[in-house]
């Protein structure tokens, strides 16, 4: 297919270059221009000078950029995609963003005869780099079918929640999901070394029986030896707590662990951790 790409960040341009490898013709559009003409050196395919004209003649049109305000630029501002996208074409946005502006963006593209999915991904940049992202996604069924071959190129699990905004609600559920585990895998952590144990050893028993996570698996050696350069970031964390405390503010949610999992980030960010990656938040209890 004709696929073009909006956002060649962490994520993206992983996401980008595993369209190239499964066969698709693929334009790229980022901010920095340098990024794009980078990424096209390195993967082939073109880069266009602006989102709308990225979207002209593509089958679909996909986006991972920073957030709601980023995603309305890219989409519906003077320059946005929605302007340069024909009838029956399709965009499908793996931005974190807010369940509303995917609701919103789906009926602004009903409007014009284009399909939208909001489709968040899970993985971190090493599912991104590997092709083995969780996507999670919002729409309707026809559409799903339509861009569910083109996200295969780099997901390991891809399913359709529900209608519009439940892919992001979903991505909601995921990051609290995520802020509980890492905090309760930093006092762990925490503990064994206060108390003397062999945290590696600890770790290798532990991760065998019910206290088991992907976090703890991939994150718990590094959390011990002080490592925190893994790619998703503390303010993109907060970011996406901001939009859970949001929407749990609205659908009447009950997430005092996420709020309080979002204020020891907050210190993490004050303590000049914003761009450590999130396993960073036991680095908060070393000074508590």
């Amino acid at each position: 297919m004709k696929i073009g790409f909006i956002g060649l960040g962490v994520m993206g341009a992983h996401m980008a270059r595993h369209l190239v490898t499964a066969g698709h013709e693929v334009t790229v559009y980022n901010r920095t221009s340098a990024k794009a003409e980078a990424w096209v050196g390195a993967n082939r395919g073109k880069a266009a000078a602006t989102p709308r004209a990225l979207a002209e003649g593509q089958d679909i049109v996909m986006s991972c950029v920073g957030n709601d305000a980023d995603l309305a630029e890219v989409t519906t501002g003077k320059e946005g995609a929605f302007h340069g996208m024909a009838p029956g074409t399709l965009f499908v946005d793996h931005t974190t963003a807010s369940a509303e502006i995917a609701r919103d963006l789906h009926g602004k593209a009903r409007a014009l005869d284009i399909g939208f999915i909001d489709a968040p991904v899970s993985g971190g940049e090493a599912g991104a780099r590997d092709g083995k992202l969780t996507v999670m996604c919002g729409g309707e069924e026809k559409d799903y079918a339509r861009g569910e071959p083109a996200i295969a190129a780099f997901a390991r699990a891809c399913r359709l929640m529900g209608p519009s905004g439940a892919g992001q609600l979903t991505k909601m559920a995921n990051q609290i999901c995520i802020a509980g585990l890492v905090q309760a895998l930093s006092e762990g952590i925490h503990f064994s070394q206060s108390a003397g144990l062999d945290v590696e050893a600890m770790l290798d028993v532990v991760s065998q029986g019910a206290a088991g996570s992907w976090q703890m698996q991939n994150r718990g050696k590094t959390m011990n030896s002080g490592e925190f350069d893994f790619g998703f970031a503390v303010q993109l964390m907060r970011k996406d707590l901001g939009i859970c405390l949001s929407e749990a503010k609205r659908n009447g949610a009950s997430l005092p662990v996420t709020a309080l999992v979002d204020q020891f980030y907050s210190d993490v960010e004050k303590a000049g951790g914003a761009r450590w990656d999130t396993s960073s938040l036991i680095t908060r209890l070393k000074t508590a």
